[in-house]
């Protein structure tokens, strides 16, 4: 199912065309429906709630520091509800990742002895083709593989190597996955 099935708008696919300035307002949007993209264009560029960042953001969700956010085709941290992504110490997201709803990717802790002050840490690194579940919360420094599905309501605070299935608090591993068996958008 695509994008344009998800809201209905088949019908409106030969249409298309005329909707192609959206794309002017996400230039890091790679891989997604201009039809997709116009859901999120009144609350974000209109209203400005997360207005400067240059992808697809729901306006129940938060982003901060979005310069420090490396973003590969088909993923949009935040364009589910409720997500708070903070990417103060970098966050480098790889090709195909879905991120459900009240998902937090959380790239800086504050200093136990100064809340005003926040340590350096490696950015968060996730790999292509990864699903994070609803409520997730991913903490500062930690490497997800490629091909990984996070289970929802898991707080992951050490790396995941690729090819598995994650979930609990502290997020450990369940057992393997498949290899991938979707479109691969590393190429587009």
């Amino acid at each position: 199912m695509d994008a344009a099935n998800t809201f209905g708008l088949e019908k409106y696919e030969k249409f298309a065309f005329l909707f192609d300035w959206v794309r002017l307002f996400y230039p890091k949007a790679k891989g997604f429906s201009s039809l997709y993209l116009l859901y999120y264009f009144p609350p974000q560029k209109i209203l400005r709630i997360n207005g400067r960042v240059p992808w697809p953001v729901h306006f129940t969700s938060r982003v901060l520091y979005h310069n420090n956010i490396q973003l590969k085709n088909r993923s949009a941290p935040g364009m589910s509800a409720n997500c708070y992504i903070q990417g103060r110490n970098g966050i480098v997201i790889g090709h195909n990742v879905r991120i459900g709803p009240g998902v937090g990717l959380i790239s800086a802790n504050h200093d136990l002895n100064d809340y005003d002050r926040w340590p350096q840490s490696p950015p968060i690194r996730i790999g292509d083709n990864v699903w994070i579940g609803m409520n997730s919360v991913i903490l500062p420094g930690v490497t997800i593989g490629d091909n990984v599905a996070i289970a929802a309501n898991s707080v992951v605070t050490e790396d995941i190597p690729s090819n598995v299935i994650a979930a609990g608090n502290p997020c450990r591993i369940i057992k393997e996955k498949r290899p991938y068996q979707g479109k691969l958008y590393s190429t587009l």
